[in-house]
C-alpha cells in the first residue's frame, strides 16, 4: 500500500460504516445521532452512494477507536492515523501506545527509541522503551531524522 491520504481514509471508512455501526450494535438512527449525521445521509453512505465527510470520519475514529473493523482497515490505533494525516505528522512527546504487538514492525532501534512502521497504513512512529509515542509521520526520512534527534537528546 502507498501512503494513505485523507481521501483514501474517507473512502475506506465510508465503505465500512455499516459494519462499524453493526459492530457497535447501533441502529441507523442511533449511529446517525452519535456521529452527527442525518439518518438519510448515513443510509446514503452505507449504500455507497456518497462518501462521508472528513469531520465525520474523524468523529467515527474518535468515538469508535476500539473498533476491530477500524483497527483492521487503518492498523491498530485509528486516532494516530487520523492525527498523522491531519497534522501531516505528529511530534508531541509521551502518548502511551500498546507497543505495536499486532500492526507494527520495528524498523530501526537507536538508544532507548525505535522506529516502527504500520503494516496497513504504512506510517511511521517513534516509541521509547516504555512504549510511549513521541512522533508519527508518513515520511521515513523524517522519522529517522527525528530518531537521531531523540536519541542524541537522551544521551545527554
Amino acid at each position: 500500500m502507498n501512503l494513505v491520504n485523507k481521501e483514501q481514509v474517507i473512502e475506506l471508512i465510508s465503505n465500512k460504516m455499516r459494519l462499524i455501526r453493526l459492530e457497535q450494535g447501533y441502529s441507523q438512527d442511533k449511529m446517525a445521532e452519535v456521529i452527527g449525521l442525518s439518518k438519510k445521509t448515513l443510509v446514503q453512505i452505507e449504500k455507497g452512494r456518497t462518501l462521508s465527510g472528513w469531520s465525520n470520519v474523524v468523529t467515527v475514529c474518535a468515538l469508535f477507536r476500539d473498533s476491530e473493523i477500524l483497527q483492521s482497515i487503518l492498523g491498530d490505533e485509528p486516532i494516530e492515523v487520523i492525527e498523522t494525516i491531519a497534522h501531516n505528522g505528529v511530534d508531541r512527546p509521551k502518548v502511551k501506545s500498546m507497543g505495536g504487538r499486532v500492526w507494527w514492525k520495528d524498523i530501526k532501534q537507536q538508544g532507548s527509541f525505535r522506529v516502527q512502521q504500520n503494516m496497513i497504513s504504512q506510517h511511521y512512529r517513534i516509541l521509547d522503551d516504555q512504549n510511549y509515542r513521541w512522533f508519527s509521520t508518513f515520511n521515513m526520512d523524517e522519522a529517522f531524522i527525528r530518531l537521531n534527534e531523540l536519541s542524541e537528546e537522551g544521551a545527554k
